[in-house]
């Protein structure tokens, strides 16, 4: 599908097309480029959805997303976005995050300090970029999980402002005046909710299957959790459970309200 659209997957044969898929697009030539910049941009393309672009114009990745759209399955109605800057230093082999800044080292780590210019044929100018393309699979791994997260957490909080109001009613001693038919699509939409969860089980993982076999010396594994302690992944994880232990207790008191109705219909019959 992506091919039809002339885009070329894999460009550097990473061999992780199974993982996630690199797309690699030359700028326009009226994009304005930093010196130290490539003058290209990376898209990545994770099995969950998510979407990575690196320097890419947003009607580009629009174009993309529309175009493997139609391979979706179970495809959500809520679209959350993050945006974070970045910069490429050529004076370093590796990268980090600080803040909402990635930095991606770009300085092959056998030239790091030398000050010679050195030519490189295109093959082995490919081969260098690979170690820069795995750093930001790392970083583009984390940014989707938690722009995943993200996705869960608006929905719940829309779980949860739909049934704010019976604490309240609880609070003054007053019936629910909730239907049946009210109570069973609030138990439906949070079964639908964990459903959802359990799809994105990798968000409590410590390390994506993507990284398992990396080489240990590209960092990678490190580049994936700065990324989560950034953007407080963990702490955030731990607000999503407290949430929806609350959520369980309120579908529990929905389901013993219907329960008892159920019971004075027997009594009255």
């Amino acid at each position: 599908m992506l091919k039809s659209g002339g885009y070329v997957p894999d460009p550097l044969s990473t061999g992780l097309g199974n993982e996630v898929i690199h797309l690699r697009l030359s700028l326009p030539a009226h994009t304005p480029i930093d010196p130290d910049q490539s003058a290209y941009g990376d898209i990545f393309i994770f099995p969950s959805g998510n979407i990575v672009s690196w320097a890419i114009p947003e009607s580009t990745i629009t174009s993309v997303a529309a175009l493997i759209h139609p391979s979706a399955e179970s495809s959500h109605q809520e679209t959350e976005t993050e945006h974070l800057e970045f910069l490429e230093d050529a004076r370093k082999s590796s990268s980090f995050i600080h803040g909402d800044v990635i930095t991606i080292g770009t300085a092959a780590a056998d030239t790091v300090g030398d000050s010679r210019t050195i030519e490189v044929s295109a093959e082995n100018r490919s081969k260098q970029n690979t170690p820069t393309v795995l750093a930001k699979i790392a970083f583009s791994s984390g940014l989707a999980r938690s722009t995943k997260l993200a996705v869960l957490e608006s929905l719940l909080n829309k779980y949860l402002e739909s049934t704010a109001s019976i604490p309240v009613l609880l609070s003054r001693g007053s019936r629910l005046p909730f239907t049946r038919s009210f109570i069973l699509k609030k138990t439906g939409e949070l079964l639908h909710f964990r459903a959802q969860l359990n799809l994105y089980s990798e968000l409590t993982d410590n390390l994506p299957d993507i990284f398992w076999d990396s080489r240990s010396e590209l960092g990678l594994e490190g580049y994936y959790e700065n990324v989560g302690r950034e953007l407080d992944v963990r702490v955030r994880i731990r607000q999503l459970n407290e949430k929806l232990d609350y959520a369980n207790e309120m579908a529990g008191v929905l389901r013993e309200r219907l329960s008892e109705r159920h019971g004075l219909v027997l009594e009255w019959m």
